[in-house]
């Protein structure tokens, strides 16, 4: 039974089969332990496929958990027969070349776990959140470590530690509702779990301070107090919050500070470096300033500000406060300095909101906070039409405009430094700056830069996607060998599925590879589900036009190219989305509109030889071929082995489509 149902409890479930794996895993039908295969392997196979979202492939299964074997698909059958006699000969789904479970009628401890979370908890009863904290036994497949197994060992520390966090939110949740007396408890095993998070603490000695027992919160500072400093951490702060809460425990204090479950419900990325987490830039989205003649509390400059936290932090490039602490800052009217400040961010977001007559203007500041200095501003202007529509675009673009300025400023920021010097946050920056320059030297930089931060930070989903592109960009430029090139693309791909399945960039990475080995229809589906979980993701919507344009519904291509657009007209890739809808158009008989948009694709500052040839062939296929030998010149006098060849086998064209290319090349005298 799940425990989102709203019924019974989540530790007793009715189902036939339970598979535990908060803990040593434990498998148990009807109540009954059943005994589990001696082989690690058989059980961290069955713990992989048991969380996976979807089917997964035979040689990827293979490089999961076995490190050059003699016969790696033996071993997986042998394995798979393993699962069988455990979980039943019904339950494991072939198809193909692929794998999946059917485990729909099962219980299982972390799935049920991270359901709740993704619903904040909200749906359940406190019945259900002590049934739901009894799960957490320990570690994620605790005592499982596979050797010379480096991809599994990642998924599965990205697992241990995703699934600590989803403890440490639910914890804290149940500190929030629970009565005082049974918070204690469960505050107490968030301290236990999380000894160096500054938050728990934080709360128990606001508690002892509200309660009088002075001796008791001074000789819990104190203890915490040598923690940290054998760990080289700064308890300052920490000191500074048992002096405010001596000093401040009625109502005043509540007026001056956030309350505890404001500050409990964020993750300042301050408390974060101390825990020496892996660094992400952090970033506050203050509430907009409403200008209206009439405002109120919850109206659209509070939903504009809502969709704003939302649709960053699933993007998952950096650190995002919680919108339940930005609202409870909101009448402490803190200046954009003294909110960086208080909250530990890099980057903090500000704004006003006005309606005036039948318009909405919104305006939007992007501050760096380590110079205070503004960083991007721009004012959207729009009919109030429709409002709701209206703050849907404009969020949409004031998400990605943010996150593109903060991956210019930490990549330029990251160029000044020496190589040997970055950290991993610091090296995928570094990655990116290159990668975007669309040249073969700078892309085997890129990959060098995403391979650091990989080997510093082995979880780092999007290192792991940026490493997949630099491959997809040798194998799509013929700049090395296409399917060696295909290959890895999908391998580091795969890296990043496996170490975040929730981030939208392992799902692009995925879409693009897939692409390679011309599964189109899969690679859609990893594009749609990259878009699903990050509407504003720009280069999710690209890639989709990307695909359609070639294979797919070009009409699709059109609009996913547009869309991409609308989000984000200054992209570093603005050529390709350029140039997809050139090809739909093509593929749809709008010859010469095909033109008009080839050739703005072409007169982008970082387009490739491809693209150039796009607007070269478009152009002679709509009978304009004066300007058309012109492309092909600056083709001839730029990549001088070009050759027609090299853009058929780059794109994955229908027949009858490709013939109409050759026509076009034809004509110009393109061989």
């Amino acid at each position: 039974m799940s425990v989102e149902s709203g019924g019974g409890d989540a530790n007793q479930p009715g189902g036939p089969l339970e598979i535990r794996l908060l803990g040593p895993m434990a498998i148990r039908r009807e109540g009954v332990d059943l005994t589990l295969p001696g082989s690690r392997k058989v059980r961290s196979l069955l713990a992989y496929l048991a969380l996976s979202p979807r089917a997964c492939g035979r040689a990827q299964l293979c490089d999961l958990l076995w490190d050059i074997p003699d016969d790696p698909r033996r071993e997986l059958r042998w394995c798979l027969s393993k699962i069988r006699a455990l979980i039943g000969e019904q339950r494991v789904v072939t198809k193909g070349d692929t794998i999946r479970l059917d485990l729909s009628d099962c219980f299982i401890d972390a799935i049920e776990a991270t359901a709740a979370y993704q619903h904040g908890f909200k749906t359940q009863s406190l019945s259900q959140l002590r049934s739901l904290a009894a799960l957490f036994a320990g570690d994620f497949h605790e005592g499982s470590s596979v050797e010379r197994s480096p991809a599994f060992e990642t998924w599965l520390l990205s697992q241990r530690r995703r699934l600590r966090d989803i403890h440490t939110a639910l914890l804290e949740h149940m500190v929030q509702r629970f009565p005082p007396e049974e918070a204690q408890t469960y505050l107490d095993r968030w301290i236990q779990l999380a000894p160096f998070d500054l938050r728990p603490h934080e709360l128990l000695l606001m508690s002892l301070a509200k309660a009088g027992r002075f001796r008791e919160g001074e000789e819990h500072l104190e203890a915490t107090a040598k923690l940290f400093d054998a760990e080289g951490i700064n308890e300052r702060s920490l000191r500074d919050a048992w002096q405010t809460a001596r000093t401040q425990t009625d109502e005043t204090f509540r007026q001056q500070r956030p309350s505890a479950s404001a500050v409990a419900a964020s993750s300042p990325p301050e408390t974060e470096s101390l825990l020496k987490e892996p660094r992400r830039a952090s970033i506050a989205i203050m509430p907009f300033n409403e200008l209206s003649a009439v405002a109120a509390p919850g109206g659209p400059s509070d939903a504009l500000a809502y969709d704003i936290i939302t649709r960053l932090a699933k993007l998952r490039s950096f650190h995002v406060i919680a919108q339940g602490t930005m609202f409870a800052l909101r009448d402490r009217h803190h200046t954009v300095e003294e909110t960086a400040r208080l909250l530990g961010v890099d980057y903090v977001v500000d704004g006003s909101f006005q309606r005036v007559g039948d318009r909405i203007v919104v305006r939007v500041e992007l501050t760096e906070a380590r110079t205070a200095r503004i960083a991007w501003t721009e004012a959207f202007e729009r009919r109030v039409a429709d409002t709701f529509l209206l703050l849907e675009e404009i969020g949409s673009r004031i998400v990605v405009s943010i996150e593109r300025e903060v991956e210019t400023i930490e990549s330029n920021r990251a160029l000044l430094k020496a190589p040997n010097s970055l950290d991993a946050w610091e090296a995928h920056h570094r990655g990116l700056w290159h990668m975007y320059r669309f040249t073969k030297s700078d892309n085997e930089q890129a990959q060098r830069f995403f391979e650091r931060a990989i080997g510093l930070d082995p979880t780092f989903a999007r290192a792991h996607a940026g490493l997949s592109f630099t491959h997809f960009q040798s194998a799509f430029q013929h700049w090395a060998d296409r399917d060696v090139e295909a290959e890895l693309a999908y391998r580091a791909a795969s890296q990043s599925m496996m170490v975040d399945d929730r981030d939208p960039t392992a799902h692009l990475a995925m879409g693009r590879a897939l692409w390679l080995r011309a599964l189109h229809d899969q690679s859609v589906s990893e594009l749609q589900q990259a878009v699903e979980l990050s509407p504003s993701f720009a280069i999710a919507h690209y890639s989709l036009a990307f695909v359609q344009s070639q294979s797919g519904d070009p009409g699709a291509a059109i609009l996913a190219a547009d869309h991409s657009r609308a989000l984000s007209p200054f992209d570093p890739l603005l050529f390709g989305m350029l140039a997809s809808r050139a090809l739909a158009l093509v593929r749809l008989g709008s010859f010469e509109d095909a033109a008009e948009w080839g050739a703005k694709a072409a007169a982008r500052p970082n387009a490739h030889a491809h693209i150039l040839a796009i607007a070269a062939l478009c152009l002679s296929i709509a009978g304009r071929l004066s300007e058309g030998k012109s492309y092909l010149a600056m083709i001839h006098d730029r990549y001088p082995a070009y050759r027609l060849n090299d853009f058929i086998s780059a794109f994955h064209l229908p027949p009858t489509d490709q013939a109409l290319f050759r026509q076009g090349a034809q004509r110009l005298g393109f061989e």
